[in-house]
């Protein structure tokens, strides 16, 4: 069990906020958030390495996207805005390898990759997400708190898992981050959520993407009911009428 009344932001303490600092680095085809809480299972040797570097040194790593390359092995080429992931939880196995439990907490932007170690790391610089008290930011987010309920009881029906919020977050910032989180759409348009500089513009495309998963629900969810209707005989053969 890891401290958890470490600082939250001791990888990026105030003189560092402004600077470049260096971080090892875990690129995944996953992208983590502030505030999401992340399952990982630890097994290559050298995330080991880089773990274990980790719970000795109070250090966070950086969790990238992959944009090329293998999740496994060498060669791997990551987005350069990433989130760093503080370690909360540690479970050691007879073999070396861990489960691990982190949380992120700030994002960055890679500023340069270094390899010289057996994992990678890079200068990175803080990227704080900006506009998060603005009228706008306020504006958008009244729009996207009826379609995020809308769209987790949809995905109840959808899916027969019973999901809950059991409170959305009452400042735009959060409800951003919640919604990047919530959404279940690829990689890559996660990336594109986490990529932006405000939470305007972070709420304004959170929207239209869950307008557009709301319509894919709706409609799979009534071509789901419709089914029985349609199958008609024991060859369970599909008539249009």
């Amino acid at each position: 069990m890891i401290d958890e009344k470490r600082d939250n932001d001791s990888e990026f303490s105030l003189r560092q906020r402004s600077s470049i600092m260096e971080m090892p680095l875990f690129p995944l085809n996953v992208v983590l958030f502030p505030g999401m809480a992340l399952p990982l299972h630890i097994f290559e040797p050298r995330y080991r390495e880089m773990i274990n570097r980790c719970l000795d040194e109070n250090l966070a790593f950086g969790v990238v996207l992959i944009k090329e390359g293998p999740e496994v092995g060498d060669g791997a080429q990551p987005r350069r805005v990433g989130t760093a992931a503080r370690i909360m939880n540690v479970d050691r196995q007879p073999d070396g390898r861990m489960n691990i439990q982190v949380v992120g907490t700030r994002r960055f932007r890679i500023e340069e990759l270094n390899r010289d170690l057996p994992y990678l790391t890079g200068r990175v610089r803080h990227y704080p997400v900006t506009d998060g008290d603005t009228k706008l930011a306020v504006e958008r987010a009244h729009k996207v708190r009826p379609k995020i309920m809308r769209y987790v009881e949809l995905l109840t029906k959808a899916t027969g898992v019973q999901l809950e919020l059991e409170r959305l977050p009452e400042d735009a910032t959060s409800l951003a981050f919640l919604t990047a989180i919530t959404l279940q759409v690829r990689p890559e348009d996660k990336h594109r959520m986490l990529a932006l500089p405000g939470v305007p513009q972070l709420l304004e495309l959170g929207n239209y993407y869950l307008g557009r998963e709301l319509q894919l629900l709706e409609h799979m969810i009534n071509s789901q009911d419709m089914l029985p209707a349609m199958t008609i005989g024991p060859t369970g053969q599909l008539f249009a009428n």
